[in-house]
């Protein structure tokens, strides 16, 4: 996979915390913050399909409901 260079800046205690976790994790720098973007925009996928999932559930009578009526509706009388 093609890689694009970022630069971005942070304070000083920033920058050392980042080189301290990469050391800890025998990873570059470069790695750690990569992983930890990755690892976000997972966890950000992962709220997104929970919050869902819990609408659905909160709403699903009346999703039932107006599916149900609409398909009577549209049924054909015999």
């Amino acid at each position: 996979m093609a890689k694009t260079q970022l630069n971005v800046r942070v304070d000083e205690t920033t920058a050392e915390a980042a080189r301290e976790r990469a050391l800890q994790r025998g990873v570059s720098v470069n790695r750690y913050i990569e992983e930890l973007v990755l690892k976000d925009a997972g966890e950000v996928g992962h709220t997104f399909v929970e919050a869902a999932a819990d609408f659905m559930k909160q709403y699903e009578s009346v999703f039932a409901e107006e599916f149900e009526q609409g398909s009577r509706e549209g049924a054909p009388h015999g």
